[in-house]
């Protein structure tokens, strides 16, 4: 059986005075998160505003990445599931 999901995913980001900060904003219609990043421009280097954009991005969708694991595991262990190992490694089933 088939089963196509279409989440959105807003990605916002703002510089001022050599730090860019990020946020994503995921609604799933039954769930909403947020995933923040932050990065600065050491004074010594120079102003690249695209590498700003990347890594607060990415540290932002990393923020989110995470939450939805936290999210996952929460909802499997609800319905009955063991608590995931802490060590790195597919979980319950589901391959990377």
């Amino acid at each position: 059986m088939s089963h196509i999901v279409e989440w959105k995913v807003h990605l916002y980001l703002s510089e001022d005075e050599g730090r860019t900060r990020a946020r994503v904003e995921l609604d799933t219609g039954s769930t909403a998160l947020t995933g923040r990043g932050l990065a600065r421009c050491n004074p010594d280097d120079e102003d690249v505003p695209v590498i700003g954009d990347e890594l607060a991005a990415g540290r932002a969708l990393s923020d989110l990445g995470q939450q939805l694991m936290r999210a996952a595991e929460h909802d499997l262990e609800s319905v009955g599931a063991p608590p995931a190992s802490r060590r790195p490694r597919p979980g319950y089933g589901w391959i990377a």
